[in-house]
């Protein structure tokens, strides 16, 4: 293991100073659109942009590696995102946002993809599993300590841009000089939609639902938070303790999962995540303390539905299915992530800000609804393959980690 690590070590730092920068930027992008007047629904349809870029860039960002390599391509995207950064505050303007968001997503689903994809080029089978579990460890540390530099500086001057533009272009520093073999050239990117819902309906229900909540809460969430009249600092806070809280459930809902069965846990979870969205709907604004347990509850359950349908559908899949289920959960992810954020605005025009989780649970409950329709329909097939926490999907490469680790007899029944 110490081996691995060595190799990879350049690639993790390069990775924590990526993913701080990026989780600084899409809770400042939102908080300075408000400071600046733009519409919440405006500012819905910018995370939006993001997404719909962020698919663009899943598909199209392989064929690039395949063609001029993996460091050139990390360089070149790194450098379009530092300058799409710093052109947010030469052009205040909605149209320019939305574009300059789009373009973001574009660039760091590339980005997301190269140092996935190098870090498992560099790890073993016996002890992939384990560098990914160090991987997801220094997300959520980087994720968390982006939250937290939003207080470094007031939301509505340059500086916080300045210091998103910097870690990007710091990221391109230890991947550049890393003496580690660079891995092979992405190939396959072909994504199947239609054997993906044949294989498994649930999967593919439940990975847009939790785009349309997970998109919306990413997207508006910080809004949410200071429309309830709380401070920069606070919103670092409650996106902390969300993404903490879901990290911190991963392992334990894989382990249930695997030894009760996807579905009935899938159920339980989606139902779990229609109660924290009502409790965060009711009490959030009562006081900061409410909305912090909120947030935690909200992160142990919401969290949890992408991976479980993930290995839900891998279950289904024969080996040569992995790669084109795992690229279409991921396109149907990316799919409902455009439209969540701009739901999620428009209920909280309409009805305030806290039914931004009004809108969530009832995602969650027609998703629940629809797994008891399918649990009733359908038998229980045997659920045997291992689960990977993925708490929020990024890339093709880190959605293949989810695939069955073990061999079927047979091929389980479709759901």
């Amino acid at each position: 293991m110490r081996a691995v690590l060595g190799s990879v070590g350049a690639l993790l730092i390069s990775a924590a100073i990526l993913l701080a920068g990026g989780g600084l930027l899409s809770t400042l992008i939102a908080i300075r659109a408000k400071l600046e007047g733009f519409p919440l629904f405006s500012i819905g349809l910018m995370s939006s942009a993001y997404y719909a870029g962020f698919i663009a860039g899943c598909i199209y960002i392989p064929h690039l590696v395949k063609r001029v390599g993996h460091v050139r391509v990390f360089a070149a995207l790194s450098a379009l995102t530092a300058a799409g950064t710093l052109i947010h505050v030469l052009l205040i303007n909605i149209p320019v946002w939305i574009a300059l968001r789009g373009i973001i997503g574009f660039s760091f689903a590339g980005l997301y993809v190269l140092i996935e994809s190098w870090i498992n080029e560099q790890s073993p089978n016996e002890q992939r599993g384990q560098v990914l579990s160090i991987y997801r460890m220094v997300d959520l540390a980087a994720v968390t300590a982006g939250q937290f530099m939003l207080s470094l500086a007031e939301p509505s001057e340059f500086i916080l841009f300045s210091v998103v533009a910097i870690c990007i272009c710091l990221a391109i520093f230890p991947i550049s000089i890393s003496t580690a073999k660079a891995p092979n050239a992405v190939t396959e990117t072909s994504l199947n939609l239609k054997k993906l819902i044949r294989v498994s309906p649930l999967a593919s229900i439940g990975c847009f639902a939790v785009g349309m909540t997970n998109g919306a809460f990413w997207g508006v969430a910080p809004i949410f938070v200071t429309e309830l009249g709380h401070n920069v600092l606070m919103v670092s806070t409650f996106m902390s303790v969300v993404i903490f809280a879901g990290a911190m459930l991963q392992w334990p809902v894989g382990w249930l999962s695997d030894k009760m069965g996807r579905r009935q846990l899938i159920l339980i979870i989606s139902l779990c995540a229609v109660a924290s969205g009502i409790f965060l709907w009711l009490f959030a604004a009562q006081s900061s303390q409410m909305m912090l347990v909120g947030g935690a509850l909200y992160g142990f359950f919401a969290m949890q539905v992408f991976g479980l349908c993930a290995a839900h559908a891998n279950d289904r899949a024969e080996p040569h299915e992995y790669v084109a289920i795992s690229g279409g959960l991921l396109l149907i992810y990316g799919v409902g992530s455009i439209f969540g954020p701009m739901a999620g605005a428009l209920a909280m025009n309409g009805f305030g800000p806290t039914a931004l989780f009004a809108y969530t649970a009832i995602i969650h409950l027609i998703f629940a609804a629809y797994t008891l329709y399918r649990s009733i329909r359908i038998a229980a097939p045997d659920d045997s393959a291992s689960y990977v926490a993925v708490a929020r999907p990024r890339s093709m490469t880190i959605m293949r980690r989810i695939d069955p680790r073990v061999r079927r007899k047979k091929k389980a029944p479709k759901s």
